[in-house]
């Protein structure tokens, strides 16, 4: 399966890179959201996983961006936030997230949580 994650800690994304490229997955890491959409839309991945708080435009509005387009509909989206204010989850889900971790992510329940997309789809 292919992923797509998004995060601008380099060091977060080599780990989380590294971890699920052991599992099997093919990841390409992007660190900001235009790259994020313009990855997505050039090759859709099976799932994106992406940091909710990205430079050059925010992880909600990619994902409102690639909701506008038809191939990107059933893409799992996945947010990897640190954010974990009162009605955050529910902004994520409003503008198009499929689900929502809190960093810092479990490996473990990160592996179930794509998993349990790709089983869907």
């Amino acid at each position: 399966p292919r992923l797509l994650l998004a995060d601008d800690n380099k060091a977060n994304a080599a780990m989380l890179s590294g971890y699920l490229e052991s599992l099997g997955y093919h990841v390409t890491n992007v660190p900001d959201g235009v790259e994020l959409v313009a990855a997505a839309l050039h090759q859709p991945p099976d799932v994106i996983l992406m940091d909710i708080q990205l430079p050059s435009m925010d992880g909600l509005e990619a994902t409102q961006r690639l909701r506008s387009h038809a191939t990107m509909q059933d893409v799992p989206i996945i947010a990897l936030t640190a954010l974990a204010m009162p009605g955050d989850r529910e902004r994520c889900l409003e503008a198009g997230v499929s689900d929502y971790l809190s960093k810092p992510v479990g490996l473990k329940e990160l592996h179930q949580v794509i998993q349990s997309w790709l089983q869907r789809n």
